[in-house]
């Protein structure tokens, strides 16, 4: 008898968390439900409540990324949600989700265009990891990437005009977790997080 696979609800900041919990859900081998979020931080804050009352009906995550709001998640963690309901995985990547993504350091160094050992070997010790992905950028051999991830000059913007898209088709397509995890500390937690989930075993 075949088991149906888990269906894990979610909930985001933006569409770039959006496409790395649906490759990590689909890696443990559960289905992606709907996300919800996706605008912005405060937003997750205001209902993180609400997403946690629903967790103890059904599977759900939440990922948030630390940015500058603490030297380390687990306080931060705490005072988001001091009591996760039982099927609540609640997970802070260490500081943004371009830390998980940059610790496949071969896939990135492939899908951007440098030189492998360009890319960070601790991205989770970078106080700015976007900005480091944009630097990354800066130094692609790929016209096409720099366009596309490196602000124009004069625009203000802290990254270019397809940053998100150029990454969110990396988490979808190139990105592999199982290796990510083993350079960045919370990814595996939230990896092992899901895998309870996914079991029905949270």
């Amino acid at each position: 008898m075949t088991v149906a696979a888990t269906t894990i609800s979610a909930a985001v900041a933006g569409g770039l968390d959006e496409a790395v919990v649906r490759t990590l859900i689909r890696h443990v081998g559960g289905v992606p439900g709907i996300v919800y979020g996706k605008n912005g931080k405060p937003f997750l804050r205001d209902r993180i409540a609400g997403y946690n009352n629903a967790a103890r009906h059904a599977p759900w995550v939440v990922l948030v990324d630390l940015d500058t709001e603490g030297n380390c998640a687990p306080p931060v963690r705490t005072t988001w949600l001091s009591h996760p309901a039982p099927q609540m995985c609640f997970r802070i990547a260490v500081r943004t989700v371009e830390a998980w993504l940059m610790a496949d350091n071969e896939q990135l160094a492939a899908f951007i265009g440098v030189a492998r050992s360009r890319v960070p070997t601790n991205p989770e010790g970078l106080e700015f990891p976007k900005q480091a992905m944009v630097n990354l950028a800066r130094r692609s051999r790929r016209r096409d990437v720099r366009l596309d991830m490196v602000p124009h000059h004069g625009s203000g913007r802290t990254e270019g005009p397809a940053y998100a898209s150029r990454m969110i088709e990396y988490a979808t397509v190139r990105w592999r977790p199982e290796v990510a995890a083993a350079h960045a500390d919370s990814l595996r937690r939230a990896i092992n997080g899901l895998r309870r989930l996914s079991a029905g075993s949270a």
